[in-house]
């Protein structure tokens, strides 16, 4: 929002400034509203007691003496007449505070309120409702108090401990919200920020952050984003490198393999092969990984157990002890050619170290154990760096050029994919394989 405060200090400042004014506003307004209930109730009291003192005297005196009496008492906040009210005057339906203050300064006397309402006259003019106070004297006559101005309700009752208590419960509350409110503001975007930080250490293409919130926050953001993008360059300048240096170490391999040949050493001719056999499959392993991190390839809706099928048998016809457990189909949109090429590598490796692969097709995952030795704890992230081999697999002839995993990983991280490593309880390595969505 554009008026809103930049940074971070004034947001807040703002929030707590302007929250703490209509908290305390609605507190004040509560405050006044029992203030008036209290002065009313104190009024609606005092006007009881002497009507009652007045009514209490106008009983003892004989009928020829009353209207002298009443005469004489008009100088009291309210004036009271023999007999009942007007014609005109309707009897109240509830019971409201005059009514319960009147029977408690005269429990032995009958009490009934009527209103009168003069036309023209609305809740806020004045004199307002005419209200009647009929009581009944021991003889079984009557006296009626005018009381003008007297606003009395059955939402006009005295102030209760409840309601202090909810008046209570809502300044606790304005006070927790605002702080919520404020403590949310300042920490969303940090979160944000957080977790594109720890994407970013999963995979540098995805962690994007957005550059919404307070001033610090933004700047914090572009300083990130500078930081992801030299990332991306400084892996995208070693990927080309290695791709060069793989690429252009194939000619010279091709030349020294001629050159081989001409040795009349059958034995130093044979390791000179053995050895330039294992630099070529080091260069199209380093070629294959620079690829994997520029894999362009469009993806495509396929049938994971198809695939599944076809690896299987091509590894029978390799000789391996691969299987594939019987379950439904599963289809999703991936790239087939990478694809396929991080599930061979996961099931080569398993066959290299475990001898026998038993995969495994639930939904989105794909599941594959081996029965070798396993892994520690603190290799099974490691083995997915480039050129990292365990100590049981530094010779090259069993252990690999140490790309597989990795290749296998930026083949299925592309494309959406996920895969890691556990071992099993009762021995072995389990690759677990999260399907592009």
């Amino acid at each position: 929002m554009i008026w809103l405060p930049r940074t971070l200090f004034a947001r807040l400042m703002w929030i707590w400034l302007l929250g703490l004014a209509v908290v305390l506003g609605t507190s004040y307004w509560l405050f006044l509203g029992e203030r008036e209930r209290f002065d009313r109730d104190v009024l609606i009291e005092g006007v009881a007691r002497e009507v009652a003192a007045v009514v209490d005297v106008i009983d003892r005196l004989p009928p020829e003496a009353r209207a002298a009496q009443l005469e004489s008492s008009r100088r009291s906040r309210v004036r009271l007449s023999l007999g009942g009210p007007p014609p005109e005057a309707v009897p109240a339906a509830w019971r409201g505070s005059l009514t319960e203050a009147l029977e408690r300064a005269q429990p032995d006397r009958p009490v009934q309120l009527y209103f009168l309402s003069e036309p023209g006259l609305g809740r806020e003019g004045r004199p307002g409702p005419r209200v009647f106070a009929v009581i009944g004297l021991s003889d079984g006559s009557q006296v009626t108090a005018r009381l003008p101005g007297m606003q009395s309700g059955p939402d006009r009752r005295a102030a209760s401990p409840e309601r202090m208590l909810a008046a209570l419960a809502a300044l606790i509350g304005g006070i927790g919200l605002l702080s919520w409110i404020a403590v949310r503001v300042a920490t969303r975007p940090l979160s944000e920020l957080a977790e594109a930080a720890r994407v970013l250490g999963e995979d540098p293409e995805r962690g994007e952050v957005s550059a919404r919130g307070p001033a610090e926050v933004a700047q914090a953001a572009g300083a990130f984003r500078q930081m992801q993008q030299r990332i991306r360059e400084h892996i995208a300048e070693r990927t080309r490198i290695l791709a060069a240096i793989s690429h252009d170490l194939q000619t010279p391999i091709t030349r020294l393999r001629l050159r081989a040949e001409q040795i009349d050493d059958e034995t130093l001719r044979a390791r000179v092969q053995s050895d330039l056999d294992a630099m070529q499959k080091l260069v199209r392993e380093g070629l294959a990984y620079a690829r994997s991190q520029e894999d362009a390839e469009a993806p495509q809706r396929l049938d994971v157990r198809a695939l599944l099928d076809s690896l299987v048998e091509d590894a029978h016809e390799l000789g391996w002890d691969v299987t594939l457990a019987p379950g439904d189909a599963h289809v999703c949109a991936a790239r087939p050619t990478a694809l396929r090429r991080a599930l061979w590598n996961l099931i080569e490796n398993g066959v290299k170290f475990g001898t026998r692969v038993e995969i495994s097709l639930d939904g989105g995952r794909v599941t594959a154990r081996d029965h070798g030795p396993g892994l520690p704890d603190d290799e099974l992230e490691r083995v997915f760096e480039p050129f990292y081999r365990t100590e049981a697999s530094r010779n090259r002839d069993t252990g690999g050029t140490g790309l597989g995993l990795a290749i296998a990983r930026n083949l299925l991280r592309a494309q959406g994919g996920e895969v890691t490593l556990a071992n099993a309880p009762d021995g072995g390595l389990v690759a677990r394989v999260t399907l592009p969505a």
